[in-house]
């Protein structure tokens, strides 16, 4: 077994065209042309950089992928080259006034045209044309070879923008991560900011960010975590105010605008439903039954966005103030929908997709807690204000998540069901023709990895394009080739389906679905003498973001008034999650038929996605372990019959059995793909590493803990 030292990912990440796709036995047939060496790329000796740029960079892809070697070449007048011979006419409608063209958009679209001489590519802007370059790629990887249909085509984005944070590192873009992002239609990234040029991680010199994605044609949002200690009828508010938010954009004029959400930026509101405080101190040592002004919309949400709005746009008029309701789609819809009415209009309303969606599971009601691809959505929670929004004329964004990466598995690049994916872009696109919807931020913390969940939303994202099955099957038959291209669709459609069986529980998204197969079994009964907390610390690293601070090891329910308790849930999650497991298996079992009929050519990458579904259903098995776990160590806790506790004993000691060797057998997958068992905001959880660790914790709990019980029980 070849191993990938750790972030050895970032070097397929780095590499954006990737090497020798080319199949050499792929010929054109008449109604096809062939870009061959001694073609030339052409583009307007008044070009842009980033018309240049991207010239620059289709010329490497032709290298690099196609074993094709063109020119660049800079010529005044280009529209007097169309149509001579073997060539790529790269330009803008400003350098072809003369096209019969004239498009309905005027950003992001571009006019494709191959014909028997060579190909014109018109982009309604720079960022237009740069999207018809990449297009071109998308159109010859699939194809395999160097070979376009001849036609004539005009395609325009649904969505712009299309933000993502990083997933090459927390708040960490080079230049070759950004190229990537480009390329898959993205057109903006997201850098958590706690004031200039100053991120979770530490200094980051946020005006080159925003020069270096220009080049790439992305803009920058902060996803603001700057502190909002004033309420904004306070009399220094304002000043305060310009000395945050105004600051930021004062030293950043360049940066397109900020995100807003509650729970990153609350301020001390005034609002009889809050605690009216920012932090976590209980009076008088009593826990609160009020929320905080970050999870309830706060009636003077407004008067604080106009303070933060004034002091933005005192120094960048143009910035966009995006206001993000993401923590309170659990309140009466009445406050939510009443906070909506009094937004300004110039704010932009971003909502989630899926998230707080009353589900039923049996006689339980399990709500969507987090983010998450086992419900496509849209939820209620959205509907309700989206159709506020387009009421009221406001500009409606959505947290999508469809970059490809959901909590539903917190340390894996992406989540291949692109069958339930599809489910997701069809609601969406039904989303933008009901209420208007226009911008979409695709990932969060776990940031953004291409692939073919990505590649398909941003198919699904352009029109005109193929329907979902086309692409579908298209990307199979180039990963997998003409024989395994069916068993890898039918693999996919199998975790498709597992994924609707999938708990979408906090204790789960906090737990094992986050960190995987290294997530630690505790034994309840709580033998001590220093009278800690049984809840242990996952080692991580330091400079991580979040570490394992946000993982939740002392596996119990987390109840709230919307959901049933866990004793009722636990059950049927449990058989939901052995059913999910089935399917997973069985997809597994197709996956591998796939590579087996499969060209040796492309079994590597085809073994990588292997590995990732065999390392999702380790986390799986590993979800189930624990509800299995919390249930017979509460019958062990209330249990006077000590035959009864010796045989409950028995069964906890068979599942950490069990549960040792599921994390032994995920190993050599974390070791083969370095990705696996890494999140940007945790860093490294679920490794070689971590999993041993946890290995040696559950062998402590088979060895002290249990024997240590059942001595107490023989006194």
């Amino acid at each position: 077994m070849q191993k990938e030292r750790a972030y050895g990912f970032r070097n397929e990440l780095n590499q954006v065209h990737r090497r020798d796709r080319r199949d050499f036995s792929r010929l054109a047939s008449d109604k096809e042309i062939t870009i061959e060496n001694g073609w030339r790329i052409l583009i307007d000796v008044a070009s842009s950089e980033l018309v240049k740029d991207v010239a620059l960079d289709l010329q490497h892809y032709l290298f690099q992928s196609m074993n094709v070697s063109v020119l660049v070449e800079k010529v005044a007048e280009i529209e007097k080259f169309i149509g001579q011979e073997h060539t790529i006419v790269m330009a803008t409608i400003r350098e072809l006034p003369k096209s019969k063209h004239k498009f309905s958009s005027p950003n992001k679209s571009y006019y494709l045209q191959v014909d028997s001489h060579g190909v014109v590519i018109c982009g309604s802007d720079e960022r237009g044309m740069a999207q018809g370059s990449y297009y071109l790629e998308d159109l010859m990887n699939l194809a395999e070879a160097p070979i376009l249909a001849r036609g004539e085509s005009v395609r325009t984005a649904l969505f712009s923008p299309r933000m993502v944070h990083s997933g090459w590192g927390i708040d960490s873009f080079p230049d070759t991560y950004l190229n990537a992002v480009a390329h898959a239609g993205i057109d903006a990234v997201l850098v958590f900011t706690k004031g200039c040029d100053l991120t979770t991680t530490g200094y980051l010199d946020f005006n080159d960010l925003i020069a270096r994605a220009a080049k790439y044609a992305i803009d920058v949002y902060f996803y603001s975590y700057l502190k909002s200690l004033k309420h904004p009828s306070h009399i220094d508010a304002e000043d305060y105010y310009d000395s945050t938010y105004g600051r930021l954009f004062e030293s950043c004029p360049g940066a397109k605008g900020v995100i807003l959400v509650g729970e990153s930026c609350e301020f001390p509101s005034h609002d009889p439903n809050t605690t009216g405080k920012t932090g976590n101190d209980f009076h008088e040592g009593i826990r609160p039954t009020k929320p905080r002004p970050g999870w309830w919309p706060c009636f003077d949400y407004p008067e604080w966005l106009e303070t933060v709005k004034r002091s933005v746009k005192k120094y960048s008029p143009k910035a966009e103030i995006v206001f993000w309701t993401y923590n309170w789609g659990y309140t009466p819809e009445k406050d939510r929908i009443a906070l909506i009415n009094a937004l300004p209009e110039d704010v932009t309303l971003q909502v989630t997709f899926e998230m707080f969606e009353p589900l039923r599971l049996g006689n339980a009601v399990k709500p969507v807690m987090d983010y998450s691809i086992t419900f496509p959505g849209p939820g209620k929670y959205f509907s309700s204000e989206a159709a506020t929004a387009r009421r009221r004329n406001i500009r409606l964004y959505a947290m999508s998540n469809t970059g490809g990466m959901t909590w539903d598995f917190g340390t894996v690049p992406y989540i291949p069901v692109p069958q339930q994916w599809s489910k997701r872009h069809d609601a969406i696109l039904k989303a933008q023709d009901d209420w208007g919807l226009c911008g979409l931020m695709e990932s969060h913390h776990y940031g953004f990895t291409p692939s073919i969940i990505s590649e398909l939303s941003k198919w699904r994202y352009w029109t005109p394009s193929p329907d979902t099955e086309k692409v579908i099957e298209l990307i199979s038959v180039r990963d997998f080739g003409e024989a395994g291209a069916p068993h890898a669709v039918e693999a996919w459609q199998l975790w498709s389906e597992a994924m609707s069986e999938i708990p979408v529980t906090n204790e789960d998204q906090y737990g094992p679905l986050r960190v995987g197969p290294a997530y630690p079994l505790i034994f309840h009964p709580d033998i001590t003498r220093d009278f800690q907390t049984q809840e242990i610390k996952i080692p991580s690293a330091d400079h991580a973001h979040f570490g394992s601070r946000i993982v939740k090891t002392f596996y119990h329910p987390f109840e709230n008034e919307h959901q049933s308790p866990g004793a009722i849930r636990f059950p049927l999650e449990i058989k939901a999650l052995e059913r999910a497991i089935a399917k997973w298996q069985a997809g597994i079992n197709k996956l591998d038929l796939a590579i087996k009929m499969a060209p040796e050519k492309k079994r590597p990458q085809a073994f990588k996605m292997l590995g990732l579904g065999e390392f999702i259903l380790s986390s799986l098995v590993t979800t189930r372990h624990c509800k299995q776990w919390w249930i017979l160590n509460h019958q062990l806790i209330g249990e006077s019959d000590i035959p009864s506790a010796l045989k409950l004993l028995n069964e906890l000691k068979k599942i950490m059995e069990a549960e040792i060797s599921n994390a032994e057998a995920a190993i050599p997958l974390v070791e083969k793909d370095s990705r696996l068992g890494w999140e940007p905001s945790m860093e490294y959880i679920a490794d070689r590493e971590h999993l041993e660790w946890k290995i040696r914790h559950c062998r402590q709990v088979i060895e002290y803990d249990l024997p240590t019980y059942k001595a107490m029980l023989l006194l």
